[in-house]
């Protein structure tokens, strides 16, 4: 324990010592956002930092441009650690969910992990991973192994407070698309057959449908198209939802309802529907045991943790399907005062502030530091898997 006391301390005063280079490439990123599957600037940005540091570097990961892994491999194959880095922004809003803070995170830890200790008795893994904000960058790779044989995966995710596990709920994307016949709206209203109508009818329908769902379950959505002309029937209509619920069986029993409202209005009006199902995103199950060693190390630094609400208030991320295959943690970091949401213009201006970068690097060194207690720490490895077997057969 003393070796490992000491490599933690090395490991911080890297992560100090790479301070201004990560700020910077943050900055860079949240000035240039990308969306999903175009973070061509930011995946470039981040392996080549990567490159330079001494890692050997993999470009189209799991068949995605966008996504990257680095890898330093140590005088073992295993313990296996892997860092993820996100860097997608929102469309309308730049980085108002701290992607910028994220990758810069993992990729802080796993260069100061290098630097300060070069010879690792394990594997060390980065994985660049896009398309977090709808598009299952995560759920492409675990689908294509990429975390098989994986004994630690782990980010950490700027928040409103400092929770080390924090539950997600299952979602899953849904995309309706309404077919009617257009016409003169006001001289043959008669021939037409109004996509709009049918769209709207469904959005009404979702609204019933929620007093007969439980408490757990967020149906939202948007019309992505309603027609060209107020005075033309809408012969195309399109809406785009997200549908969750606190499991993913929960989750699929209230996606069969929400087609059903769409199938519903399609007869209704007239229309033809056809419906289009995104990749689905598991809810999280947390690591105990990394989260025990996360919680020590933020200690260490002066962070203390908070005990998370038990319920509402909670997301969904791709990184519940990584959990679902080996040990995983996704802590969060306070940037913002409590009453500030995510995906909001005061969160974006939180991820390009001094505290957020504050935040960002007391993650870089939580990350080092816990992949450090799985390396080093004799049976960690071992003890994270038994207690996820456990979690995985109660949650299955």
């Amino acid at each position: 324990m003393d070796d490992l006391n000491a490599f933690k301390e090395r490991v911080c005063k890297a992560v100090d010592g790479l301070s201004g280079d990560l700020v910077a490439l943050g900055k860079r990123i949240f000035e240039h956002p990308e969306f999903q599957f175009e973070e061509r600037q930011a995946c470039a940005w981040l392996s080549e930092f990567l490159k330079a540091a001494g890692f050997t570097m993999e470009g189209n990961v799991a068949g995605m441009e966008t996504a990257f892994r680095g890898t330093v491999r140590g005088s073992r194959a295993r313990p296996h650690v892997a860092l993820l880095a996100e860097y997608d922004a929102l469309r309308g809003l730049g980085h108002a969910c701290g992607h910028n803070l994220i990758c810069t995170a993992s990729v802080g830890a796993a260069v100061a992990l290098h630097r300060a200790v070069p010879s690792l008795p394990g594997t060390l893994t980065i994985l660049g991973t896009p398309a977090e904000e709808g598009g299952g960058g995560k759920v492409i790779m675990a689908e294509a192994g990429i975390f098989e044989g994986m004994d630690a995966v782990m980010m950490f995710h700027p928040s409103r407070s400092n929770w080390w596990a924090r539950g997600a709920l299952a979602s899953q994307r849904l995309t309706v698309k309404f077919h009617g016949k257009s016409s003169h709206a006001a001289a043959m209203p008669e021939r037409g057959v109004n996509a709009l109508n049918a769209l709207l009818l469904t959005f009404h329908a979702i609204d019933s449908l929620r007093q007969h769902v439980t408490s757990d379950v967020r149906i939202h959505g948007i019309v992505t198209k309603g027609g060209d002309a107020p005075n033309v029937v809408p012969e195309y209509a399109e809406g785009r939802f997200s549908v969750r619920a606190a499991t993913r069986s929960a989750q699929r029993d209230v996606m069969e309802k929400v087609k059903r409202c769409a199938e519903g209005a399609a007869i209704a009006t007239g229309a033809r529907v056809e419906m289009e199902t995104g990749h689905t995103y598991a809810e999280r199950n947390n690591s105990q045991v990394l989260v025990g060693f996360f919680g020590e190390n933020l200690a260490r630094l002066g962070v203390e943790g908070e005990e998370p609400p038990k319920s509402g208030g909670i997301g969904s991320s791709d990184i519940g399907n990584v959990s679902m295959i080996c040990p995983t943690i996704h802590p969060y970091l306070s940037i913002v005062d409590g009453d500030v949401a995510g995906h909001t213009p005061e969160f974006r201006e939180a991820a390009g502030s001094d505290r957020g970068y504050r935040a960002m690097l007391n993650a870089a060194k939580g990350l080092a530091m816990t992949t450090l207690d799985v390396l080093y720490r004799p049976g960690a490895a071992d003890e994270a898997w038994e207690a996820f077997r456990a979690s995985v057969g109660a949650v299955s």
